[in-house]
């Protein structure tokens, strides 16, 4: 089948960087390969600092890629892949690569013209942090709301002001007395002593509860010992229903390999009856 704006994508993927060429023959047949390797190049371009596998030489790891770039594009993005399609790996994941493609494409349109600027021989060198311009939103939203709070306290503390000019002003010009300041520092050592004590005291109940946490931890350490020796003894006897276990998997391999031919088929079938029903409407037109 025809590859929908396949000439876009390619254009697309040159604009931003991609190290190699890539051509519609590439999409004639399944290319698994060449699909994760666009996809986990894509996922680096959103974060270069993410943390997703690109282990995909068996049929598991192959699934839990497809599976963890669409879960890092839906949150990280908000942009929906069809995982069936990309895990196709032919023309139709062309179309889910768009998707994620565009989005890029677009946001380096925007950076106002910089792009263009470039020479020809750096523009492989262009770099889209998607992560670092997230980071900076959020502690620019931060710093906002401390300045409102910030500056809603000190709107009040000045409101007060021309009440506390006045007994500022009061205090300062009523003259020191040595027994009054005597007795008022006598009071802020015995709260000094008073916070002291009471600091102690919390010392000494520190001391209480690291002895308790200890006794915990070692009655934890030796919980976890005996369970461990009931696990390995587990491990070591193999289950009674273990040899029917491997029999139904393999007929599941089997079941999964007509599966997906017959998703193939219908797949292709499909596209047969889009193509049929346009040529009607063409010739109806």
């Amino acid at each position: 089948p025809a590859f929908p704006h396949f000439s876009d994508f390619t254009e697309m993927m040159r604009a931003l960087g991609y190290p190699r060429l890539i051509s519609m023959e590439n999409f004639h047949t399944p290319n698994f390969m060449l699909v994760s390797e666009v996809l986990l190049w894509l996922v680096k371009r959103y974060e270069p600092q993410s943390d997703i596998p690109g282990d995909v030489e068996t049929e598991q790891d192959r699934v839990f890629f497809i599976k963890a770039v669409a879960q890092f594009m839906a949150t990280k993005a908000h942009i929906k892949l069809n995982t069936k399609r990309l895990y196709q790996a032919d023309g139709y994941a062309v179309k889910e690569l768009l998707k994620v493609t565009s989005v890029l494409y677009g946001a380096m349109n925007t950076q106002g013209g910089e792009r263009a600027d470039l020479p020809e021989e750096d523009s492989t060198k262009f770099k889209f942090d998607l992560g670092s311009k997230i980071a900076d939103l959020k502690a620019a939203r931060q710093l906002a709301s401390e300045i409102t709070s910030k500056g809603a306290v000190l709107y009040d503390l000045l409101g007060k002001e021309a009440e506390l000019r006045e007994a500022r002003t009061e205090s300062i010009a009523r003259p020191l007395e040595i027994n009054e300041a005597e007795k008022v520092m006598k009071i802020a050592i015995n709260s000094v002593l008073e916070e002291v004590q009471k600091t102690k005291d919390m010392l000494n109940n520190v001391a209480l509860d690291e002895a308790s946490l200890e006794a915990k931890i070692e009655k934890r350490k030796l919980e976890l010992e005996r369970s461990q020796k009931r696990l390995q003894t587990l491990q070591s006897v193999r289950p009674a229903f273990m040899d029917e276990y491997e029999k139904i998997e393999k007929q599941l391999q089997k079941q999964y390999s007509t599966y997906l031919e017959k998703f193939r088929n219908l797949t292709y079938l499909e596209q047969l009856l889009d193509d049929h029903r346009r040529t009607e409407q063409e010739m109806f037109e």
